[in-house]
């Protein structure tokens, strides 16, 4: 028998005044699953935050999540993190977060224990006296994750959750979204940073105005796009080709972007033509960088 998702959008809209914000939008969301949403800035990724939390309503559409409306009941077990951090600035650290997780259900003494357990695999147990506006931007970023995780909630949505971290705390954050999906937790996360969403994600939706324009599993998108870029292995230099959009040193070779209808073969032929001694010539597995800007710049009808 198939799991309920976790998180389960039908054809949601919803305008403000002249301008709609999200349009026709459908997706889904296991128990386990870390799923990805990405589109450039102003694509309309908050404001389906926003209706999945029941912050915002729908003008039309359905959103079921955790097995059916949104109550309060529900939102204790969310974990969520903005992009607009929402510490309490002139509070002590621990405080601050104990009284987060209380808000969220926990009794005191559970809550204190698990903020304090946190607060040292965050490297944070040193400074959890400290006012947060006394921590630095790394600091804060972290303790806002705590906030977002210390009540071990069934679904989690962070917005950006790994701006202001450096390469140790990035990692460290990686580890633990792996873990909390290997636990059966849903995670929606959107993020700029497509290097992060290509090593968590299972699945993703890029939206672009408001409306999909990509949904599925990365492998598959990645696949659907794989014929857009090419390796060329010489010892020489390449000579400037038609059909081409970039061309990118990749190791030892060249990575070439080809144009929509520019195929690969096209391009070899044009490479013999040219007397240019290849030594390796494959189809590259495309970026997920790429496909965004292909996607995206892509003109309607084309």
């Amino acid at each position: 028998m198939e799991e309920m998702p976790v998180v389960d959008v039908q054809w949601v809209s919803k305008s403000f005044g002249a301008v709609q914000a999200v349009k026709d939008v459908t997706f889904s969301l296991g128990p386990g699953e870390i799923f990805g949403l990405l589109g450039p800035n102003g694509a309309g990724k908050t404001t389906i935050i926003r209706l999945v939390l029941d912050i915002f309503k729908p003008d039309k559409g359905k959103i079921s999540v955790l097995g059916g409306q949104m109550d309060e009941s529900k939102l204790a077990l969310i974990g969520y993190m903005p992009e607009e951090r929402g510490l309490y600035q002139d509070v002590g650290l621990e405080k601050c977060l104990v009284y987060l997780a209380v808000l969220k259900g926990l009794p005191k003494s559970e809550a204190r224990g698990r903020v304090l357990d946190f607060l040292e695999r965050f490297d944070l147990y040193d400074y959890r006296e400290k006012q947060v506006k006394q921590l630095s931007k790394g600091m804060q970023q972290k303790a806002q994750i705590i906030a977002t995780l210390v009540h071990e909630p069934q679904l989690v949505i962070v917005d950006e959750p790994f701006s202001g971290l450096d390469p140790v705390n990035t990692k460290m954050v990686k580890d633990i979204l792996r873990d909390l999906r290997d636990q059966g937790v849903a995670i929606i996360m959107s993020t700029h940073q497509m290097h992060q969403v290509e090593e968590l994600c299972d699945r993703i939706m890029l939206i672009d105005e408001g409306q999909t324009l990509l949904y599925g599993e990365i492998n598959a998108i990645r696949s659907q796009y794989a014929g857009n870029a090419i390796l060329v292995g010489t010892p020489g230099s390449l000579p400037v080709l038609d059909g081409i959009v970039t061309v990118d040193k990749h190791n030892s070779a060249y990575r070439l972007l080809l144009t929509k209808d520019t195929s690969p073969k096209v391009v070899l032929h044009k490479l013999v033509a040219e007397n240019v001694a290849v030594e390796r010539f494959e189809i590259a597995v495309p970026t997920l960088d790429e496909i965004f800007i292909q996607v995206v710049q892509e003109p309607e009808g084309s």
